[in-house]
């Protein structure tokens, strides 16, 4: 079993409590709202959406995932930190027996947010990613923090 880990960082206008509450703590509600064409619903499916919790994701039939669990492993409300597991589901496939998250955000520079996101791959065997393959990964992530900044933007009073 080998680990990859893979860090990617980007920065936007909105502040970093808005986008926690947002993306973290409302992301149940929020990321169906948003992305009704990907996402079905997210739901608890044990315990109270803090540590120890485990939510899952289920995806719109025609796309490639049909769900996905993950484990709230920390969530720190005062540092803005989530950290989280996915430990079952289409994504992992028969290579991974894990993904590992630690999602920050920050007081960027220009009063907005600097967002990092690092991923921990637990492989199974001696499988290896493939740079695409990550790539691909961290783009969706991207795309769904744009998405949710546009809404933000759009609507200043929400998660005010």
């Amino acid at each position: 079993m080998g680990v990859a880990s893979y860090t990617q960082e980007f920065t936007c206008p909105i502040s970093p409590a808005r986008m926690f509450k947002a993306l973290i703590l409302d992301s149940n509600n929020l990321i169906p709202k948003l992305l009704p064409q990907i996402v079905k619903s997210v739901d608890l499916i044990h315990g109270d959406g803090g540590a120890g919790s485990i939510e899952q994701v289920n995806f719109t039939e025609g796309t490639d995932i049909k769900y996905v669990k993950h484990r709230i492993d920390e969530l720190d409300r005062v540092n803005l930190v989530c950290k989280y597991t996915m430990i079952e589901g289409d994504s992992l496939g028969e290579k991974l027996e894990s993904i590992a998250y630690e999602v920050r955000f920050e007081v960027g520079s220009d009063g907005g947010c600097d967002c990092k996101m690092t991923s921990s791959y637990l492989m199974l065997g001696d499988f290896t990613l493939k740079e695409e393959e990550i790539k691909a990964g961290q783009d969706k992530a991207r795309g769904i923090y744009k998405v949710v900044e546009a809404y933000l933007l759009e609507n200043p009073h929400v998660y005010a």
